[in-house]
């Protein structure tokens, strides 16, 4: 690896995280490519970091960022953490096939800069380090699909890569995502210092997470005696609890939700076996290696409790007292569903809270998932029906769209005779808006990352600005690109993503 000459006079560089020097991180450099190219470029991303166009055509900024060359200002390195992997401690972990670049400075906005793909690393154990392009095109439009929706992520700058070859279940070509986030700080890492006894780490850690992420804290002690630490785990428990709601509300999966995957900031992070549902089925497993379907879509808010259980565990040594740490992680059990009847009552259109409320959403998914009708479609087509209600003569025919997605029609009408009644108090008008706010036309469907993947494996990328164009604003209608809104075809239901996507 060498270093570029060029200047990026726009980047102000801070390794805050790398200042805690090892055991915390391992300065590193990236294994290079050959033949790097680009892939995809999120401009919009871009011009939130400050830089502009000029950027990618930078001497050195494509060598950098596929990890062959290092810019001025960056310093490589990569972070130990440990977790537990499908409910069972998995040891030390840690950055495998990941490469911190340093941190960007924008105002008072910090922004890590990783790569993900750019080879073997002091924690990659039996790993190539590589990423290939199949998955980088998935993580890399994901990131930027849950950010369209409101949802907190991790993002992607860009895509690079090359003819080199990687072995998954086949022989596929090397990629790198460049990712960027205010921070990627896990669960993982304060399990991995407290399962070595090392609560001296854990609170160095800990420390360093609230003095940069969580400062406000520091006002906010008295109602934990004065306990810096449970407040902090308090906030990871608010933060979590309001990412598994809008993640239910949208009908995602994650696929692999282990301790060393959750973020402390509440982001989603890490992008693998994740779907966006196609016909609702409440106990749809998306990550074909799950065979137990310990992360199906149902079990996901349950998960995020026992992830965060595995978090208190770990941060027992600072908070020290039992009671004051069941009072900072019980809420939970709370938070959740009161985030999501919030998300629900959103998606139906209701700007005030009744008795009942939970009870409508709940039928209304039970008839969904009879009929394993296309989650998106009906919620959209909902929203456009509540929108054109007032210029149709009977309720009936208002619904008709909905209607339309079910054979047995008549659960669904007793649920939409419900649901007129609650209306009845709304102005129709605004649920309407509410409603088209929340219930997205365009998601990251797996058929269409599919087509976009064996389109760029032909050198075509336009697929993937398509998508990206789409997603960063999937609530809009975007006339012209209705086919990207239809039904998944038949062949759809066959692909199979694992782990090791």
């Amino acid at each position: 690896m060498t270093v570029a000459t060029s200047e990026m006079n726009s980047l102000q560089w801070t390794h805050r995280y790398a200042k805690l020097g090892l055991p915390f991180v391992t300065t590193w450099q990236g294994t290079p490519l050959s033949d790097v190219h680009w892939v995809a470029q999120n401009h919009s991303l871009l011009q939130k970091l400050g830089l502009d166009e000029s950027f990618w055509a930078t001497e050195g900024v494509l060598e950098a960022l596929s990890g062959n060359q290092i810019l001025n200002g960056m310093q490589p390195h990569t972070s130990v953490y440990s977790g537990h992997q499908f409910g069972v401690w998995a040891g030390q972990l840690g950055d495998g096939r990941a490469l911190w670049l340093g941190e960007s400075r924008i105002g008072h906005a910090h922004w890590e800069w990783q790569l993900k793909g750019a080879g073997k690393t002091p924690y990659s154990r039996m790993g190539d380090g590589r990423a290939v392009l199949r998955s980088s095109i998935r993580e890399y439009l994901c990131s930027e699909a849950m950010h369209g929706l409101g949802i907190p992520t991790t993002r992607a700058l860009c895509i690079t890569g090359s003819p080199d070859a990687v072995l998954r279940e086949s022989v596929e070509t090397a990629a790198v995502v460049t990712r960027i986030a205010p921070s990627f700080l896990r669960f993982g890492h304060f399990e991995h210092f407290a399962a070595l006894g090392q609560d001296d780490k854990v609170k160095q850690l800990a420390d360093f997470a609230i003095e940069h992420y969580f400062a406000d804290l520091k006002d906010q002690t008295d109602a934990w005696r004065g306990n810096i630490y449970a407040a902090f785990l308090h906030q990871v428990v608010r933060s979590t609890a309001q990412l598994m709601a809008k993640w239910q509300a949208v009908g995602f999966c994650h696929g692999v939700m282990n301790t060393d995957n959750m973020s402390v900031l509440g982001l989603t992070l890490d992008y693998g076996p994740f779907q966006f549902l196609d016909g609702f089925d409440h106990n749809h497993i998306c990550n074909h290696s799950d065979h137990q379907g310990r992360y199906s879509y149902a079990n996901q808010p349950k998960i995020g409790y026992w992830n965060l259980f595995c978090l208190a565990q770990a941060l027992w040594g600072l908070i020290k007292e039992e009671d004051l740490a069941m009072q900072a992680l019980e809420p939970y059990q709370t938070l959740f569903p009161e985030a999501l009847d919030e998300q629900m009552r959103r998606k139906l259109g209701l700007t005030d809270i009744q008795h009942g409320d939970r009870q409508l959403a709940t039928d209304v998914l039970a008839c969904l998932s009879k009929e394993r009708v296309d989650f998106t479609i009906f919620w959209r087509r909902l929203s456009v029906c509540v929108k054109d209600f007032s210029n149709h003569s009977t309720p009936m025919q208002a619904w008709q769209l909905v209607l339309d997605l079910f054979l047995d029609a008549q659960p669904i009408e007793q649920w939409l005779d419900t649901y007129t009644h609650r209306l009845s108090s709304q102005n129709l008008q605004a649920a309407a808006l509410l409603m088209l706010q929340n219930n997205p036309k365009f998601v990251l469907r797996n058929h269409l990352g599919e087509e976009a993947i064996q389109k760029a494996k032909t050198g075509d990328f336009f697929e993937i600005d398509t998508l990206l164009h789409l997603l960063h604003s999937p609530y809009d209608e975007h006339s012209g690109y209705d086919r990207y809104a239809n039904f998944p075809p038949s062949w759809a239901s066959s692909i199979e993503i694992s782990c090791s996507s």
